[in-house]
């Protein structure tokens, strides 16, 4: 049954679990009659089949006689075996037709298949055959080929990995003694090289890691590679001191194989930074332990502000060049730093645009923020490294009292910080105003006290003066002085920055360029002053003797007066000389004036002038070295000036019986300036007052006693024109100086400040140009002592001028004034044998005596005590023969006062109201004279009330001048 059952499955399955036999089983003829003998009808039968248990149908394999044997009952039951028997049958007959329908049905595709199978099999054993003679072939050629060639192919093979082995070992062996490589590279200083070489061998490294070997070589070579950078960090160092364009390529290119250019960056501003404290604290230490002579390490554990200390004077000047000289050489090394990094960048930029192309664009923006970067730190590490230069400096600066030293040994000092200064400036812009101010007070305190040493020298030297003059050459100039070659070395580019105005500076190479490839502008100059020679005295105060002599031929000569002066008797009808005489004597007149011999046109100055214009030369260095102080030292200049005013002022002009005759002698300018001079500078006090409060006693440490004059000058000598010598010597160097004073204007104009300009001005206009003006008073002594004005006076009192008749003879007066001016002429020209006399000296001689002889003819007409119309005409016939015999003794036109003889002389003609008139514009006169124009001339022509009147109008006019 169950193989009926079977049966219903697919063919391919019923075929499959078919055995051979039952494959080809075909039922029997009685089961064929019993499959016919069963109903037919289809759904009965289909019923039937259904009623067939399911384990029938199963694939497992059962035992089928077990399994309905284990189903019979306990009890059997005949009928029942037999019914179920014939249920079995049923169902057996059921499937057997079913099976047999469905054979019938298939039948073809059975036959088919069969077919199919049979010419399978046939074909399956044709290729058995074949494989069979395949093998047999294989095998032959086995042995007779095959395996020679792949015996040779396999040793080849085994070549090519031995030839690959043994290069991996040479590799391998390479690297290890690859160490020894890169110390030799290290003490080449190659950098870049080991770093590259160091980079190749980890590389390396990592393609034979699986080499037991290699992992140990590879933290050796990374140990290798942080040395390497840290003697990088050494050799960066070494940049600071004394950079080398070579040692620094190859520094970067190296920091640029480790990819650490902003480290380095970052590294050398730091080395910059200990690179300045360590080099001041050696110089420093070094000139320390020098002075002090001994080995002991004391000093090295100070601080650098406690170690600058302990620097004496003597060494102070050496150490602080090279000082500055060493920091010259760290500025000048970050400078070529910069340099190279300009020079570098601009290369790389001009690469990149040349073979600019997209693939680059990463890299190429990766080292533009490189690039930009080390701009930036640069620029901002100008100004950190001046601020730590200008610290140090300024440390070192108040470490010491300056207040001692000599004043070539400050102004050197003043020389370096400002070269120092202009370094600081042309390095990043910077005014430096930490050194300003560090050297601006004790600048300021230091020249107070040296101005103070100053002065009382100079007081010294003015009491000590004995007004001879001091021979120098007629081309001399100040800028001849040592003390003012500054103001021509500023032409040059190689001086000090102190000594070249801003202008000079500007357009001159810079010391980085300067001194870019050596050399210091810090070396101490070899020249001193010892070396140069100041050529500007002459020999015996004229460059020869024969110059002396053909510029003072006709000067010292009596040629100058005309004969007919040298005579007693002058006649009056005679005396005019020729119209070609006069001419003659007016060339010789203008041959002896001083400003026309340029050969022999010597300046006129004492050697306490010269004193005086070195002092204001080293006042100038001091002032264009350290601006800030400019007008401290302007005011003290002027302070040098105003005193040596002031003592020409005492020494030759001061006499009050003269200064009260109101003839205006000193302007009122000039007693302005005199008496600010007296009241801001000189200390009138004999001794101190103890009881004087502390403000009064620190005034009076800025002020200095009157000078007095040295006994050894005598002004009481009428054979010396009552010291007209050393007078001519003492204002005229007065004017020197201050004609030197005018020269160097522009220069002090320029270094004061814009605030403190007035104070500038104000001295030039009411102090320097008022020098000329002590002429006046000066020469006044002179002129009232040198001529006997008194005599002259008694000699008219005698004169008789109620005459009757007109009178042909000039009165003998005349005569013996013109002898004083003839002999006043003759003591003039002694006196210029000694000193040449200016022209505007012998001027005003000439006006001061010219004047003060009208002035006593008209004293002489006011004593008259009677007087007639023909006494007026002598008079002005006395006048006119003075006028012009004076005309032919002296140049002077017009002859001074001449209008105020003649104006008083015809006023004897007025008539009363005229008289009125005239008295109230003419005030010049005195009441004296004015009284005895109403007494004497008018008195005897007007009444007693009129007289009256015009004294009380005389009167009204005297009160305001008492």
């Amino acid at each position: 049954i169950k193989i009926l059952l079977k049966g219903l499955r697919s063919p391919q399955e019923s075929v499959n679990d078919l055995s051979p036999i039952e494959s080809f089983r075909i039922p029997t003829k009685e089961e064929l009659r019993e499959l016919h003998e069963e109903p037919t009808d289809p759904q009965a039968q289909q019923e039937i089949i259904n009623s067939i248990e399911e384990v029938y149908f199963s694939n497992d394999s059962f035992d089928i006689v077990k399994y309905e044997l284990e189903r019979l009952p306990p009890v059997l039951s005949l009928q029942e075996l037999e019914e179920y028997r014939d249920k079995l049958k049923q169902q057996q007959a059921a499937v057997s037709k079913k099976v047999a329908d469905l054979i019938l049905e298939k039948q073809p595709a059975y036959v088919e298949e069969l077919e199919r199978v049979t010419s399978l099999q046939t074909g399956l054993q044709l290729a058995a055959v074949i494989c069979t003679n395949g093998r047999r072939h294989l095998n032959i050629a086995k042995e007779g080929f095959t395996q020679t060639s792949l015996g040779l192919l396999a040793n080849q093979r085994k070549r090519q990995l031995l030839i690959g082995l043994l290069k991996s070992l040479r590799t391998i062996k390479t690297l290890q003694r690859t160490d020894v490589r890169l110390s030799e590279m290290l003490e080449e200083e190659d950098y870049p090289g080991a770093i590259q070489l160091c980079l190749e061998c980890q590389k390396a490294a990592s393609t034979f890691k699986h080499y037991s070997c290699i992992s140990e070589l590879n933290s050796k070579l990374q140990d290798t590679l942080e040395q390497i950078e840290e003697q990088l960090d050494v050799a960066l160092s070494k940049i600071c001191k004394n950079f080398d364009i070579n040692h620094y390529t190859k520094v970067q290119q190296a920091y640029r194989l480790l990819g650490k250019t902003q480290t380095a960056m970052d590294q050398l501003h730091m080395h910059f930074t200990q690179a300045i404290h360590n080099t001041v604290f050696q110089v420093v230490l070094g000139y320390v332990e020098l002075c002090a002579g001994n080995t002991d390490t004391k000093f090295q554990k100070l601080q650098y502000k406690d170690l600058c200390t302990h620097i004496t004077s003597d060494s102070y000047i050496p150490c602080l060049a090279d000082l500055c000289k060493a920091l010259w050489e760290v500025m000048l090394s970050y400078y070529r730093t910069m340099q190279w990094h300009e020079n570098h960048d601009q290369d790389e930029a001009a690469v990149v645009s040349s073979v600019s192309d997209g693939n680059n664009v990463i890299g190429t923006e990766e080292n533009s923020f490189d690039r930009n970067y080390v701009k930036k730190k640069l620029e901002h590490g100008l100004s950190r490294i001046w601020q730590d230069v200008q610290l140090k400096v300024k440390t070192y600066l108040l470490g010491t009292d300056l207040s001692n030293f000599k004043y070539d040994d400050f102004i050197f000092v003043l020389d370096i910080i400002s070269r120092l200064m202009q370094v600081g400036e042309e390095f990043c812009g910077s005014k430096s105003e930490v050194l300003q101010e560090s050297i601006r007070k004790q600048s300021v305190n230091y020249f107070k006290t040296y101005h103070r040493t100053r002065l009382e020298e100079l007081r010294m030297f003015l009491e000590n003066e004995t007004w001879e003059l001091c021979p120098v050459k007629s081309s001399f100039s100040i800028l001849q002085l040592h003390e003012f070659k500054f103001m021509e070395q500023s032409r040059s580019p190689s001086v000090s920055p102190s000594k070249q105005p801003a202008s000079a500076i500007s357009s001159a190479v810079t010391l980085f360029e300067q001194y870019c490839n050596g050399g210091n502008p810090f070396e101490i100059q070899a020249d001193s002053k010892d070396d140069e020679t100041e050529d500007v005295l002459a020999s015996n105060g004229y460059e020869s003797d024969e110059q002396e002599k053909s510029a003072y031929q006709e000067y010292d000569s009596d040629s100058d007066v005309p004969e007919e002066l040298k005579r007693d008797y002058v006649d009056e009808q005679t005396g005019d000389a020729p119209i070609k005489s006069v001419s003659r004597e007016t060339l010789r007149s203008r041959k002896r004036s001083d400003y026309n011999l340029s050969k022999v046109n010597a300046p006129i100055l004492t050697n306490t002038t010269l004193n005086v214009i070195r002092l204001v030369g080293k006042y100038m260095q001091m002032m264009n070295i350290l601006k800030p102080i400019a007008f401290d030292v302007i005011h003290f200049m002027s302070q040098l000036f105003d005193y040596y005013l002031y003592a020409v002022y005492t020494f030759f002009g001061r006499n009050d019986t003269f200064e009260s005759t109101g003839l205006g002698l000193s302007s009122s300018r000039l007693r302005t300036t005199l008496n600010r001079i007296q009241e801001s500078l000189i200390d009138l006090e004999v001794s101190g007052d103890p009881s004087g409060t502390l403000t009064a006693a620190e005034e009076r440490k800025e002020k200095v006693p009157s000078p007095h004059l040295s006994h050894l000058v005598v002004l009481t000598s009428g054979n010396s024109l009552y010291g007209l010598a050393e007078r001519v010597v003492a204002t005229e160097s007065l004017v020197f100086l201050a004609e030197q004073f005018e020269f160097l204007q522009p220069h002090l104009d320029a270094v004061m400040p814009a605030a403190k300009k007035p104070f500038l001005q104000q001295f030039y206009s009411q102090t320097v140009s008022t020098a000329s003006e002590l002429r006046k008073p000066v020469y006044w002594i002179v002129a009232a002592k040198a001529i006997d004005y008194e005599q002259m006076l008694l000699l008219m009192a005698n004169v008789k001028w109620d005459v009757k008749e007109i009178m042909s003879q000039h009165n003998v007066y005349v005569d013996a004034l013109l002898k004083e001016f003839e002999e006043f002429n003759r003591r003039l020209n002694d006196v210029s044998k000694r000193v040449r006399i200016p022209l505007p000296v012998s001027n005003i001689l000439w006006e001061h005596c010219i004047r003060l002889a009208n002035r006593t003819l008209v004293e002489g007409y006011a004593n008259v005590k009677k007087c007639s119309n023909e006494g007026r005409a002598l008079m002005q016939l006395d006048f006119q023969q003075f006028l012009m015999k004076l005309e032919k003794l002296t140049d002077i036109r017009p002859i001074p006062d001449k209008e105020f003889v003649e104006t008083y002389i015809k006023a004897y003609y007025l008539t009363e109201n005229d008289m009125e008139c005239w008295i109230k514009e003419h005030r010049e006169y005195s009441t004296k004279q004015l009284t005895n124009l109403v007494n004497i001339c008018l008195g005897t022509y007007i009444n007693k009330k009129a007289r009256q009147k015009l004294l009380a109008t005389i009167d009204d006019i005297d009160r305001p001048k008492r």
